[in-house]
């Protein structure tokens, strides 16, 4: 009877870390041995930041980490720019023609392959460049195609949270001489910023870390970090490529945790101003 209620009380519990463990344990190998003394990978030799300091010394890795980084960034406020368009027209304006093929071309990245939306995004820039010149595969078209994918996460995102705002604040305001572009940046925007924020960091974390259409979209001398290091890898393990990814996840990591902070302080803000009322 005792183990009976003990096991019911508890499988949640032990199933939530089965689940943790089984996603997180390989990670951990990775950053431990990312610091091991020698290239062996079933045994950890000793402590060691010769890696990281091959890692430095590696140009194609340093100028990956540099062009994931600028392309994450421009994606990220791209995709929260357009998103928040996208999701604003979805949610305000159900009624305009075009608006179910609108909303099946702003969510079909969200369900179609990469290898396909890269195959095309490949003809269609061949195709571009070969009528008007532009543009050439590299920066831009990174851009563009990460855009593409992180726009249709950030709509949904956005326009989740924009039904479940209260719409009487901003009616509120228009009766008080508000004009609608006023109240879309004095109450809209400051009301969703959490939906924009989480939006940016997700459009941010997949464009840092894709491989299938930065494959298709990059051009001669513009490989990404996750490029390199998949090349890399494909040519036999080499632990400056542990290195490499431990930075990686440390860049994203840093990022939730900024998140989570900010998350943290606006709830606390806002329930020291409720119990202030």
């Amino acid at each position: 009877m005792m183990v009976g209620r003990f096991l019911e009380k508890h499988t949640a519990r032990f199933w939530l870390a089965a689940v943790f463990l089984f996603l997180y344990i390989p990670l951990l190998f990775l950053i431990v041995f990312s610091f091991n003394s020698t290239r062996q990978d079933g045994a950890f030799t000793g402590f060691s930041l010769r890696w990281y300091e091959a890692l430095l010394t590696d140009s194609r890795l340093v100028e990956g980490f540099w062009l994931s980084l600028k392309v994450a960034l421009l994606t990220g406020t791209l995709s929260v720019v357009l998103g928040c368009f996208a999701a604003f027209v979805l949610v305000r304006y159900r009624q305009f023609s075009g608006r179910t093929l609108f909303y099946g071309m702003v969510n079909a990245p969200l369900v179609m392959p990469e290898v396909i939306i890269g195959l095309s995004l490949l003809l269609l820039m061949v195709a571009s460049q070969r009528i008007f010149g532009f543009p050439e595969r590299g920066f831009a078209t990174l851009v563009l195609g990460h855009t593409l994918l992180g726009m249709a996460y950030a709509t949904t995102v956005i326009a989740s949270r924009l039904q479940d705002m209260d719409r009487s604040i901003e009616e509120a305001a228009m009766d008080l001489g508000c004009k609608p572009v006023q109240v879309f940046f004095l109450i809209t925007l400051p009301s969703i910023a959490p939906a924009l924020v989480s939006s940016w960091l997700l459009a941010f974390t997949l464009s840092f870390d894709d491989v299938v259409l930065s494959e298709f979209l990059s051009g001669p001398g513009v490989t990404t970090l996750p490029q390199v290091i998949f090349s890399y890898a494909r040519r036999g393990v080499n632990p400056s490529i542990y290195a490499a990814a431990t930075l990686l996840i440390a860049t994203i990591s840093l990022g939730i945790i900024a998140y989570s902070v900010y998350v943290f302080r606006r709830q606390y803000k806002a329930s020291n101003a409720l119990k202030a009322a």
